[in-house]
């Protein structure tokens, strides 16, 4: 009887998910990573053991509370609002990997963190591989950003910019971007997985046996993910998303991965001419300028630990269309969409026969629930032509029955509110939609002597 023979196995695989082929592929029918897919060694079915090693002295495994963390404390990077993202300061060693839209002002951004660390008296060396030594001298001037100890070096080759290192003994490197940086070590272009890869750990293992702390540029896709193998966000300490429109002059810096501190901190930055500014108190920049007017109401709205109040303004306009229109900006509109059909049934308020705008005041964008009674509020006062009482704000979600369930950090936004001068909040303590349009239209017209009921 013929035995059956096993089929050989696939010359190439994929780095990422590690499916196999028997033919290359530019691109894994699997993960649909371009590039990744690459030729296996031959198996030749000698199986080698790995020779235990004693470790050294300097290496010996030791009880974790016996670990000694003082030769590694936070260095501030003289910006407070980035300090505040990484969760104190920059650690030694640490890889940090800061990634954004073209244009956004990353490169600004770093070129001010590397002024405010020289002039704290820190040796930088600033690695630009997608600009001139000149291009960055020109924005260094228009940004003040000139100093002895910020040094300069226009290199695209990896192993050139480790030699600046050698030379220079920064103690802050910042490499701009990873993407165009290349290693001989591995084939292909620059921005290619394998060389994303490998430009990565290089950098990584050279902040790591220094004690240097790196920041790394990355450049992100068409749907705002980070460019590159999956692998380069796994590799680094801390993951920063700088985030911004480009209609407005605010920017966020978040976290998303910080092995060092929290990830729900943002950072506010206001990009001027002359610039990126830290805010560190944007509360005004969200708020109408002037004296109440219908269809207006605020909320306090969280960017990550903070509370930030947000005015939400709405239109309302009579239209004999058989579709109304429904326009939002900064808001999302399938929960404007639920909150006016709450308001239509539980109220009795009749919106389907108007175009309803709904907007937020600078460019912020609210996506969490919080903000449901406050578009209610707002949409309700166009209607009726009232304008919400003043030093008034609103905080909750709306449920389908018209109840107003609590939010989370409610204590938080309190006293925010209390601290901005609000002397009535709106919340869950009204029980439903209807108990809270009636609270605002018993305080149209509060007394001095009112004391914040919050």
């Amino acid at each position: 009887m013929a035995t059956r023979r096993s089929a050989p196995p696939a010359p190439y695989r994929c780095t990422e998910c590690g499916w196999t082929t028997s033919k290359w592929a530019g691109r894994c029918a699997e993960c649909q990573q371009w590039g990744t897919v690459v030729e296996v060694a031959e198996q030749t079915g000698i199986l080698r053991s790995i020779s235990a090693v004693a470790p050294t002295a300097s290496r010996a495994a030791r009880p974790i509370t016996q670990i000694d963390t003082t030769d590694a404390p936070r260095r501030t990077s003289g910006v407070g609002e980035f300090d505040r993202v990484l969760g104190g300061g920059i650690v030694p060693g640490a890889a940090i990997l800061l990634s954004g839209e073209p244009g956004v002002g990353k490169s600004t951004l770093l070129l001010e963190v590397a002024a405010q660390s020289a002039r704290a008296g820190r040796r930088v060396l600033y690695a630009s591989a997608e600009e001139s030594t000149a291009q960055v001298r020109l924005r260094a001037e228009r940004t003040g950003a000139l100093h002895d100890e910020l040094y300069l070096a226009a290199e695209t080759d990896l192993a050139t910019i480790l030699g600046h290192v050698d030379e220079v003994a920064p103690e802050l490197l910042i490499v701009d971007s990873v993407q165009t940086v290349s290693s001989s070590m591995s084939d292909g272009a620059a921005g290619q997985p394998s060389q994303v890869r490998e430009v990565a750990s290089t950098l990584i293992r050279t902040a790591k046996e220094r004690g240097l702390p790196v920041i790394i540029v990355g450049h992100v896709t068409k749907d705002g993910s980070i460019a590159g193998p999956r692998i380069l966000e796994h590799l680094v300490d801390v993951v920063c998303q700088f985030e911004g429109d480009r209609q407005t002059s605010l920017r966020f810096v978040r976290a998303l991965k910080n092995r060092f501190g929290p990830t729900d901190e943002v950072g506010c930055f206001d990009m001027t001419g002359d610039g990126i500014t830290e805010v560190p108190d944007p509360s005004s920049l969200f708020l109408g300028h002037g004296d109440p007017v219908p269809g207006t109401c605020v909320t306090i709205a969280l960017e990550g630990r903070r509370a930030l109040p947000v005015e939400v303004q709405a239109l309302t306009i009579p239209t004999q269309a058989p579709n109304p229109r429904r326009i939002v900006s900064g808001v999302d509109s399938a929960r404007v969409a639920m909150v006016l059909a709450v308001l239509e049934k539980r109220t009795g308020l009749d919106v389907s026969k108007n175009d309803v705008y709904v907007s937020t005041v600078g460019g912020v964008r609210l996506v969490e629930p919080a903000a449901d009674l406050a578009i209610a509020i707002a949409v309700s006062g166009a209607m009726n032509n009232r304008a919400t009482p003043p030093q008034s704000a609103a905080v909750g979600e709306l449920s389908l029955a018209g109840e107003i369930r609590p939010v989370t950090q409610s204590a938080q936004r309190r006293s925010e509110a209390a601290r901005l001068g609000y002397r009535h909040l709106v919340d869950e303590r009204s029980k439903s939609l209807s108990g809270a349009l009636n609270d605002l239209q018993l305080r149209h017209a509060p007394r001095r002597d009112d004391k914040p009921d919050f």
